[in-house]
């Protein structure tokens, strides 16, 4: 990638690290201090603490940051982390992107800026239209802008023609709507971000159990006497999982932490509510903590299961006998898998992999916690299978504090499956929703997230629809998927903030502004509340309390139906229009289509919400033939190629939500005011004759060809031999279009084979990059 082609995804210039020591302890005074400053330094005093008092309280309105749930019984009066105040206060901000910002900044003005100055601008304010050919976006009224949606998609050669992506923001009132003019248009491309994050725990689970979802409770992580975390960063990603893991080990469960980092989040938690934790002192949580190779877990997995058949007395051969299938030959895939592969792929030591053995097989209960360390993996699925014959094995399923449990990372993706946004919903869903509204929906599988990206890179002329998120950051291989967009005639946003995908666009590109979770949203048949699905199955109310943006705004469910209304003409026998007044009625048709939903509208205003049925936590597998399924993999790993290369992991760092940068420092790793930084072993840099903060080229390489990005600054860190991080979307550059999980497809964000070379920027011109940023 040229370094032309690189300033179209940000600066490609430093500004100025500071570095400390990697923190020991997650939240605490400096969360409670960071969280109020940047709620009150966007949103004002006033605006921001009505906010914050509102956030995931009853009544109120869902985080519009991660999926943890809440409470069943009781809330906090700050029931909320430092990172859903940032959320908050970026959607509360008083700044605002308007017709005026537009005018006085051209698209490539703009493209030249990070991220976070993206982020920074506020919110958008109205609909507005970059025609081709133009330089600047300019305003367009409501009427006219989905005019013109209808008139590219109905002048498609095909429904197939046009994708319709959805961010895991979106609610199921919206996401009911979107899949459904979706289908009645034509087709099933209905990419989400689930193809991107936990897709392969999906399939896995699916496949294994019979439904895709995790199996706990709040109540059963409080309760068990075991937690393994594997890959994943509970202090950044999902803080207020950190409350649930102190209340574990305090009733003296323990937990064992599986990552290639060591993570302050899983190492110790000082509760900012709890006088103590104000003060800054700290439950330790990790009582194992083991530094896996990237994409070692298998390995570590497998040993585990090796070391339970050692000791078969805790083996729950009833269980085995009475509920599932498989077993044999997946005890003898361990007895084929040899001691000397674990511990070289794993990176462990087979003493700490024996200690981990000895908490699993002393607990009586126990959960494994996994999320995006263990998805983005070629070889995901059959990681997570793995955990799945380790639980089974020890009865571990459908009795108090036991089960699975994938940790989603956006509020609502959990509730947009549910609700049918999916390329590949089966064919009792498409009954359902064909008999509700007397159609027939398409029953060929559409595309995800990459064959979606694949498609509009090889045919020009197609439509591209996101309700929500930042595609184009948040996707593989970004000058690719920049192809793939530019290549088509039009490309709409619905979005409530400035990001880099309303930059790089179709041939004419559409901004639909909507409201945000924490705006009242009110319809012609009065003020209207959505719903939400969290991690735990839990469907519950979100209620805006605040004055919106702008007076322009519409809701996700008002903007879907308007969209439909204009595309589908009297094509449609939809009730759009009836949708788009009120929701409850929206949530009716949820109930005739989507098992679960009986009284849906009664049962969501109980207090608190209510709990989907889950199957397999009811020992309940007939869905795939009345018994859950061991299965047997053959022993995998990422690997290098040869000594010269690392294996990097992208990541998130303490100041993002996905591709949202909030600010630019990484507390709890040490790192201030930079993003530009490739975390990496002190022998890996020694032996490439790298010195601490060197500007350094990072290369990745694939079928498809070469990927470079430039300008980062080597950091030494407690990170495994051969292994390197760092953020993500600036080095989702790197990541190949062509490498993703078997079976779901997941892009392999987590195990990209890198060279890294010192910068072909020279101190001297680094230091005035510093100076100029």
């Amino acid at each position: 990638m040229s370094d032309t082609a690189s300033q179209e995804f940000g600066p490609t210039t430093l500004t100025g690290i500071k570095r400390g020591e990697p923190k020991q302890q997650a939240a605490g005074m400096p969360a409670v201090t960071k969280a109020l400053e940047k709620v009150y330094g966007q949103s004002g005093v006033n605006r921001g603490t009505r906010a914050l008092l509102k956030l995931n309280q009853k009544g109120g309105f869902d985080c519009p940051s991660c999926a943890w749930p809440d409470p069943d019984d009781h809330r906090a009066m700050a029931e909320f982390c430092e990172n859903g105040a940032k959320a908050v206060a970026s959607e509360t901000t008083l700044a605002r992107a308007d017709r005026e910002f537009f005018a006085s900044h051209s698209i490539t003005e703009m493209l030249a800026q990070s991220d976070y100055w993206h982020e920074q601008q506020g919110r958008l304010t109205e609909p507005m239209i970059l025609r081709e050919g133009a330089t600047h976006y300019e305003p367009i009224s409501w009427d006219d802008a989905l005019a013109r949606i209808a008139g590219h998609l109905n002048a498609l050669e095909s429904p197939d023609d046009a994708s319709f992506y959805t961010s895991g923001r979106a609610s199921n009132e919206a996401a009911y709507l979107y899949q459904l003019f979706a289908r009645q248009f034509g087709t099933n491309n209905l990419p989400d971000c689930s193809n991107m994050c936990h897709e392969s725990s999906g399939a896995a689970l699916g496949m294994t159990i019979g439904i895709g979802k995790g199996t706990v409770t709040l109540e059963d992580i409080y309760q068990t006497e075991a937690i393994f975390l594997l890959g994943q960063n509970p202090g950044t990603n999902h803080p207020r999982m950190l409350t649930a893991l102190e209340t574990c080990v305090q009733n003296g469960g323990k937990i064992v932490a599986v990552n290639p980092l060591k993570e302050a989040g899983m190492l110790a938690f000082a509760h900012p509510q709890k006088v103590s934790g104000f003060f800054n002192k700290a439950t330790p949580l990790a009582h194992l903590y083991l530094q896996v190779n990237i994409n070692g877990d298998q390995a570590f997995l497998k040993g585990l299961g090796k070391e339970v058949l050692e000791r078969p007395e805790r083996i729950d051969q009833a269980f085995i006998e009475q509920h599932t299938t498989g077993y044999e030959e997946y005890v003898a895939s361990l007895k084929e898998t040899n001691w000397d592969d674990i511990v070289r792929l794993s990176g462990l030591a087979r003493k700490q992999i024996k200690e981990a053995a000895d908490i699993l097989i002393g607990s009586q209960t126990a959960i494994f916690c996994w999320a995006m360390g263990l998805t983005q993996h070629v070889n995901a699925v059959a990681t997570i299978q793995e955990i799945v014959n380790l639980q089974l094995m020890l009865g571990n399923l459908g009795k108090p504090g036991a089960g699975l449990c994938p940790v989603r990372g956006h509020s609502n993706v959990q509730g947009d499956r549910t609700m049918g946004v999916w390329e590949m919903m089966p064919d009792s869903f498409l009954d359902a929703l064909g008999k509700e509204f007397d159609f027939e929906p398409p029953r060929k599988h559409g595309y995800d997230t990459v064959a979606s990206i694949r498609a509009m890179h090889a045919k020009a002329g197609q439509v591209f629809i996101a309700l929500g998120g930042n595609f184009l950051s948040a996707t593989p291989d970004t000058a690719y998927t920049a192809e793939a967009l530019r290549n088509c005639r039009l490309t709409v946003q619905i979005s409530t903030k400035l990001n880099r995908s309303h930059l790089i666009t179709g041939r004419e590109a559409i901004i639909l502004p909507c409201l945000g979770r924490s705006e009242v949203d009110e319809r012609a048949t009065g003020p209207q509340f959505i719903s939400m699905e969290n991690s735990m199955g839990i469907v519950h109310t979100s209620q805006g309390k605040l004055k919106p943006a702008s007076v322009q705004l519409r809701s996700e469910p008002a903007i879907v139906a308007g969209m439909a209304e204009a595309v589908l003409g009297d094509k449609t026998r939809v009730p759009w229009a009836t949708f788009r007044e009120d929701y409850g009625k929206i949530r009716d048709s949820v109930e005739r289509v989507i098992p679960g939903f009986a009284n849906f509208n009664r049962r969501l205003r109980e207090e608190g919400g209510f709990y989907l049925r889950n199957p397999a936590k009811e020992l309940d597998f007939a869905k795939i033939g009345g018994r859950a399924k061991f299965t047997a993999h053959e022993l995998t790993a990422f690997e290098r190629d040869s000594e010269d290369e690392l294996i990097l992991m992208t990541l998130r760092s303490h100041d993002q939500f996905n591709t949202t940068v909030y600010g630019l420092d990484d507390r709890y790793r040490g790192i201030e005011n930079e993003r530009r930084v490739i975390f990496m072993n002190p022998a890996d840099m020694e032996a490439r004759g790298l010195s601490a903060e060197q500007p350094v080229d990072i290369t990745s390489q694939s079928i498809s060809g070469t990927r470079e990005v430039r300008l980062f600054l080597a950091v030494p860190y407690d990170i495994p031999r051969g292994a390197a991080a760092a953020y993500f979307p600036e080095c989702n550059v790197l990541v190949p279009i062509d490498s993703t999980a078997e079976i779901s497809n997941t892009p392999t964000s987590k195990s990209v084979r890198v060279t890294v070379k010192p910068s072909a920027v020279t101190q001297h011109e680094s230091q005035q990059a510093i100076h100029q940023g």
